[in-house]
């Protein structure tokens, strides 16, 4: 019996055992096949089943795991922020993870250039030049502004490592082009490569 499990029917049926050991009962735990015909396994499941089919008897909210109280109020948490979320217009994030929990399994290597990259923010020209850092939010390559999707999609000094993109989805079976999403979170080491190989210094 795992001793971390303080449940409260567990505890029962540990001083239960207490009780029956001191009066020099001999009790062994064994896994026993369910539908077996094992009479003691039988005799378990009628009672469970007829004290399950009970109605007169007071729920003991009391009783409930914390565990499980912890994750319902994470459900319902989790549920209003994605709620607050999908009304959203503001950023870049969205755009990659549109699905909170799509967000939380996924185990990403946030340095610099990822965090610039899916927030819209940091060493970007464009984000730059909103708080009047820099002149200009022209991009080097001048084919336009240095967003996100610039960088992404257009930029031309990111030629190479955009084809090394491209080519490793499409071998990998997808296709081209695809969404922020996909790209974060169906192709996420790939674009993580991507992503790391650009040198904001020189952009």
């Amino acid at each position: 019996m795992n001793p971390r499990n303080h449940q409260h029917l567990v505890e029962q049926i540990r001083e239960e055992v207490r009780r029956l050991e001191k009066d020099n009962w001999s009790i062994h735990f064994t896994w026993v096949k369910a539908h077996n015909d094992n009479l003691g396994n039988e005799i378990a499941d009628q009672l469970a089943k007829k004290a399950a089919s009970r109605r007169d008897g007071e729920t003991a909210y009391s009783r409930i795991l914390k565990s499980a109280v912890i994750k319902v109020i994470q459900e319902k948490g989790e549920l209003q922020y994605q709620q607050e979320w999908n009304v959203s217009t503001k950023g870049e994030t969205k755009s990659f993870f549109p699905d909170i929990g799509e967000h939380k399994s996924k185990r990403l290597q946030m340095g610099i250039n990822l965090s610039t990259m899916v927030t819209g923010h940091g060493t970007l020209r464009s984000y730059y030049y909103r708080f009047k850092i820099k002149d200009d939010l022209e991009c080097v390559c001048r084919m336009g502004p240095q967003t996100t999707h610039h960088l992404i999609w257009e930029c031309a000094q990111l030629l190479e490592q955009r084809e090394t993109l491209k080519n490793r989805i499409k071998k990998a079976g997808g296709n081209w082009p695809l969404s922020n999403s996909d790209l974060a979170n169906n192709y996420t080491r790939w674009f993580q490569i991507f992503v790391n190989s650009i040198n904001f210094d020189t952009l």
